[in-house]
């Protein structure tokens, strides 16, 4: 048994783009897609599109723009296969919750009621670059992997889909931060929101948005939580000096990928 659980380990091993972080993921990437599918279309069918044209295509395009960057720069380097199954989709949800989230295979989400912290299409793409960054670096399958564990006492996905759907489905959603309820969510770690901040710097860069525009976002998100619950989007993204100022070291290297500059 030591011996087979030694070789699931080593053949689950697997390194995340650009920061070299080694990581162990037990849930197949098919598995994963599959649910993936499966939720992000049950929440759609639950939860109204916004009907402001103008504003679900700027969040269309940005997340496209994004998609479009992570794509070429893993053909690059040689990181293609990562991405199979992917079917990218973005999508304004009407919600006044200030929040986003990914699933695994690029199903975005962001809710309207961050919109008017992000002010424009290059604060939106601080947001869907970090949380692209989330999906394409594997944090989910990571935070999935122990939350089976403490949760379902190590359960398989499938097993555990089959033994007791309902509570893996509830899992799976809080996990990814679809979660109805503030306090619901299963936070990111710092680790992971670190990377993710770092990733997500670099594809906005990548795809034409300038990444100095991070720190005033942050700015902007963290004054939404003085004096108030934080928003959702902030219940598992710490937002505090230490952040910020992190991000303030990370830019320089985010624009040497800043290539195609745009407005907006």
């Amino acid at each position: 048994m030591a011996v087979l659980a030694a070789v699931v380990l080593l053949a689950s091993c697997s390194t995340v783009p650009i920061t070299g972080r080694s990581q162990v993921t037990l849930i197949p990437a098919e598995t994963m897609l599959s649910m993936s599918t499966q939720q992000y279309t049950e929440f759609l069918n639950t939860h109204k599109l916004s009907p402001d044209k103008n504003k679900t295509r700027m969040v269309k395009q940005v997340g496209t723009d994004i998609q479009k960057a992570v794509e070429k720069y893993f053909a690059e380097n040689g990181l293609s296969e990562r991405l199979n199954g992917y079917r990218w989709e973005f999508n304004l949800v009407e919600d006044k919750a200030i929040n986003a989230w990914a699933m695994p295979g690029g199903k975005v989400v962001v809710y309207t009621g961050l919109l008017p912290v992000a002010g424009d299409a290059t604060g939106l793409a601080v947001v869907l670059g970090h949380e692209v960054a989330h999906a394409v670096a594997g944090h989910g399958n990571e935070r999935m992997t122990q939350a089976l564990g403490v949760q379902l006492g190590g359960m398989a996905l499938s097993t555990a889909l089959a033994r007791e759907p309902q509570m893996t489905q509830e899992l799976w959603m809080r996990v990814y931060g679809a979660g109805a309820q503030y306090g619901l969510l299963l936070p990111y770690s710092r680790l992971h929101e670190s990377e993710a901040d770092h990733l997500g710097l670099i594809f906005m860069a990548m795809a034409g948005y300038n990444p100095g525009a991070a720190v005033a976002f942050w700015e902007r998100m963290a004054a939404e939580k003085k004096g108030q619950a934080p928003p959702e989007f902030l219940s598992t993204h710490p937002s505090d000096e230490t952040r910020i100022a992190d991000i303030k070291k990370l830019i320089p290297k985010a624009m040497l990928y800043y290539r195609n500059p745009r407005s907006g």
